[in-house]
């Protein structure tokens, strides 16, 4: 049943939350698609007249990093102690409870120095947390700002929070946050075989949902473990559809610094699984791409350690490739730059490695590279995977 949270109508989705719980195994709380205009977005963090209640006299665990604050720039974690609210655990997704670490870097337990309260790193060895870890809490709540591409890890993190929830009889509640590429469904769809942490389910590239949503559709899918469910409850978002632009009012990474690296972060992460720098070890991560295979050109960058990039591709060389700082904006997952790079690289036999394959979820897209199959053909071979994604993932949508 899905209810409308607007205006006066807030008051019956208070009712509906409270009681979820209770109800059923995996009820799931779920919001409207009807549109407000000229309102400013709230996120679910924001509407805590809707999830205070559920943790009233509760221990809780949080799932969360730097991006887990409210409109006025308080984090979740503060806000919630302010209110009296008893957190026992923080824990950590890929980057850290500051969002400091390098991308793929092991983040190690400890303690947070403002509050006291202990943080428990879900990226490294540790994916999930274990029953001793979840011992005394009574419910957990996840907010984390997804950015709506499937290889990237805090959908894992997700995944392995709904999980070990469900298995431990842990309710949970994800605070919904906008997708900044809202609408965008693009990509090959992950196979089965080629599942990892950065591809855990058989979507798309980019899948056009909040994470709220996906947790909806994990749940109801039965995508984890043994088919188990989560008790799970949704707080979204209002005033918001999948068609708004969203600002982030924070970096979701350290190498994610603006929107224009989020809208392309997609199209030029398949270069993370070739010979190609994305700007690792510059300020514009995300924004260029090049190396020191492609032809000389009237734009260059040198790789340098700097902050979230200690070790970057190709550190202290030329490498030559497009400045995409002031692209337009794109609304698709695009194909040009990777086939343009491959096409002109000196050594093709040295150009992908296997973390390609990991990204896109599938060998079939390195093989159309390599034989020269068009952009056209190979968007073709998406075709029916997309309609069918599509299709299975309307009765999750929230907005």
């Amino acid at each position: 049943m899905k209810y409308i949270i607007n205006g006066c109508l807030l008051f019956i989705f208070f009712l509906f939350a409270t009681t979820c719980f209770g109800n059923s195994k995996n009820k799931t709380t779920i919001s409207t698609k009807k549109k407000s205009i000229g309102l400013e977005i709230k996120t679910g963090a924001d509407n805590y007249e809707f999830y205070l209640p559920l943790i009233k006299d509760k221990r809780v665990g949080i799932v969360t990093n730097q991006t887990g604050i409210l409109s006025d720039k308080t984090h979740l974690v503060d806000f919630l102690l302010s209110k009296n609210i008893s957190i026992k655990t923080i824990f950590a997704p890929e980057h850290g409870f500051r969002g400091t670490a390098d991308a793929g870097e092991h983040v190690i337990d400890g303690k947070d120095s403002k509050t006291g309260l202990p943080i428990i790193s879900l990226y490294g060895d540790n994916r999930k947390p274990k029953p001793e870890q979840l011992a005394g809490i009574d419910i957990m709540i996840f907010d984390l700002q997804d950015v709506g591409l499937r290889f990237y890890t805090y959908l894992s993190t997700l995944h392995y929070a709904m999980e070990a929830c469900a298995e431990n009889n842990i309710p949970l509640i994800i605070l919904d946050r906008p997708n900044p590429n809202g609408n965008i469904v693009d990509g090959p769809i992950l196979e089965k075989e080629f599942t990892s942490f950065v591809g855990m389910h058989p979507v798309p590239v980019l899948y056009g949902m909040t994470i709220g949503e996906y947790g909806q559709m994990i749940n109801g899918k039965k995508w984890l473990q043994n088919g188990v469910q989560c008790k799970l409850t949704v707080i979204p978002c209002t005033n918001y559809n999948r068609e708004m632009s969203y600002n982030l009012p924070v970096k979701p990474s350290p190498n994610l610094p603006n929107n224009q690296a989020i809208n392309l972060y997609a199209s030029l992460c398949l270069f993370e699984g070739t010979n190609v720098s994305v700007g690792r070890g510059t300020e514009k991560q995300f924004q260029i791409y090049g190396s020191p295979f492609l032809p000389r050109s009237d734009f260059s960058f040198v790789p340098k350690p700097n902050f979230g990039s200690k070790e970057p591709m190709h550190k202290n060389q030329i490498c030559y490739g497009e400045d995409l700082t002031t692209v337009a904006k794109v609304n698709q997952l695009q194909l040009k730059w990777l086939l343009k790079a491959y096409k002109e690289t000196s050594d093709k036999s040295k150009f992908f490695n296997p973390f390609f394959t990991k990204l896109t979820g599938t060998k079939k897209l390195q093989q159309q590279i390599e034989t020269g199959t068009s952009e056209i053909e190979i968007r073709k071979s998406w075709k029916k995977g997309l309609n069918d994604f599509k299709e299975m993932r309307k009765k999750y949508l929230i907005y």
